[in-house]
């Protein structure tokens, strides 16, 4: 008689695009932005130093859903051209290898979105002329139904679904619009938007999206942390659902994100710009009754590609592969204090950079001139400048020389190993103008890149609503 096959769980991943670590009220906000999440990790174990290495969406989700870094995956860019390596197995393939059912919101088109039965979309965008963009309800209404049908299958099931909700355009639904700002978001005294709207190659999106006649940053501060709490309210819908089906303790719960988000830090405004900690430090959270204890805060280092093989042990399914990341239940028992508290650290969506980051600095090395006009080299003191608002760069040359020194021996270990150059080398044409290769300056990256679009952006500001 064949053996049984173990119960296995039921997964339910939240992926969250561009969401702040420092933006959830359980790790220290002190906006209740999220109320609702804050309860799974009452109720789970919540990652306190949990990092995105590889900038942006493409390679973090890419991380997170392989566990394997980015010398493995080759991918860091944004615009990756072609699929996924075959060598490497995504997390629903190995699911499915083990019988679950496996589908995906909102998540067509990326690299790492290989292997699920089921692929449903959303519109998860907007527009000023749009109105108020519900994206989190939008998921809900085909999610809600899908979950109904995967409860009712006899196989274990995966559900995947990628938040749009903090990502630009933020339009967040009534009330959530004012539920952090009080004033007059278009105050002719106030002139912190002027550098915002003074930005050429994004100014026309951003008129697009925020008020006609937009003075005052902290009104679009408030919309990231509205949508953040709008989409946390939304999420509730899905945990009532797994109660309902007498599901949520039995049920492996996910949360955490591709990235954060640079909302007016270092002038990379609303949008995920730079290796600032802003854009590398996501949260992750982890709710499995019985598993996980209730209301753990682990305070070691750990990175997204160490999820996987987290959740793989978590469930108990054993493969062969020898996974780059590492799984965080040492860390979650206390057997280990931290996994690697340095780490490479890329960019390539707008800026092309890499660096390295340690507990104590941070080295940030352009390999082309950005658009932001930043110097080609950045060094902070995490400790004494955790905000990194000061360069050291040029008064600590013997810091930059050891941590470059540190960043190149991992790369040329991390080539050795996986046999494949580093990717970050071979982007030609990374920013989606074909034949223009790399940059050669500040002011060609500035006059070539543009998103939005010019004629829309100038009937809005003159306050036409077509």
């Amino acid at each position: 008689m064949p053996a049984r096959r173990k119960k296995l769980p039921n997964i339910v991943f939240f992926g969250i695009d561009s969401l702040r670590a420092d933006r959830l009220s359980c790790y220290g906000y002190p906006r209740f932005t999220t109320p609702h999440m804050d309860r799974i990790a009452q109720g789970g174990t919540l990652f306190e130093r949990y990092y995105s290495p590889h900038i942006p969406t493409t390679s973090g989700y890419t991380n997170m859903l392989t566990g394997m870094d980015a010398f493995t995956t080759q991918v860091v860019a944004l615009r990756h051209k072609g699929p996924l390596r075959p060598e490497v197995k995504t997390l629903p393939e190995l699911l499915k290898e083990q019988g679950y059912n496996t589908t995906c919101v909102g998540f067509t088109g990326n690299a790492a979105s290989r292997g699920f039965d089921t692929y449903l979309d959303y519109a998860g965008w907007g527009s000023w002329n749009e109105g108020r963009s519900p994206k989190a309800q939008n998921l809900n209404a085909v999610t809600l139904p899908e979950l109904d049908r995967l409860v009712k299958e006899k196989a274990p099931f995966f559900l995947f679904m990628r938040h749009m909700d903090p990502h630009a355009p933020y339009l967040p639904p009534e009330p959530f619009e004012r539920m952090f700002y009080h004033g007059n978001e278009c105050n002719p005294r106030n002139h912190s938007m002027d550098p915002v709207m003074s930005f050429k190659p994004f100014r026309d999106f951003f008129a697009t999206w925020m008020p006609p006649g937009i003075t005052d940053k902290d009104y679009v501060i408030a919309q990231y942390d509205g949508e953040v709490a709008y989409m946390d309210a939304c999420i509730q819908s899905i945990f009532a659902a797994l109660e309902a089906h007498g599901l949520f303790d039995e049920t492996l719960i996910v949360i955490t994100s591709d990235h954060g988000e640079t909302l007016y830090d270092h002038e990379c405004y609303f949008d995920h710009h730079g290796l600032y900690d802003v854009t590398l430090h996501v949260p992750l959270i982890i709710r499995y009754p019985g598993k996980l204890p209730a209301g753990k805060r682990v305070r070691g280092y750990a990175q997204q590609y160490d999820l996987t093989p987290t959740l793989l042990e978590l469930i108990g399914i054993e493969t062969d592969i020898a996974f780059d990341g590492q799984s965080l239940l040492p860390l979650v028992r206390g057997e280990t204090a931290s996994h690697c508290s340095e780490f490479y650290i890329t960019e390539c969506t707008w800026m092309r950079k890499h660096g390295w980051r340690t507990p104590e600095w941070k080295l940030i090395e352009a390999l082309e001139p950005d658009f932001h006009f930043k110097p080609p080299v950045e060094l902070y003191n995490l400790v004494e400048d955790p905000d990194e608002n000061h360069n050291l760069a040029e008064a600590e040359p013997e810091v930059v020389a050891l941590l470059k020194a540190r960043m190149d021996a991992w790369i040329a270990q991390r080539e050795a190993e996986t046999g494949l150059p580093n990717p970050m080398h071979h982007q030609g044409d990374w920013h989606g103008h074909e034949g223009v290769g790399a940059f050669t300056s500040s002011q060609q990256a500035y006059d070539t890149l543009h998103i939005g679009n010019v004629k829309q952006a100038t009937r809005l500001q003159a306050g036409e609503k077509k």
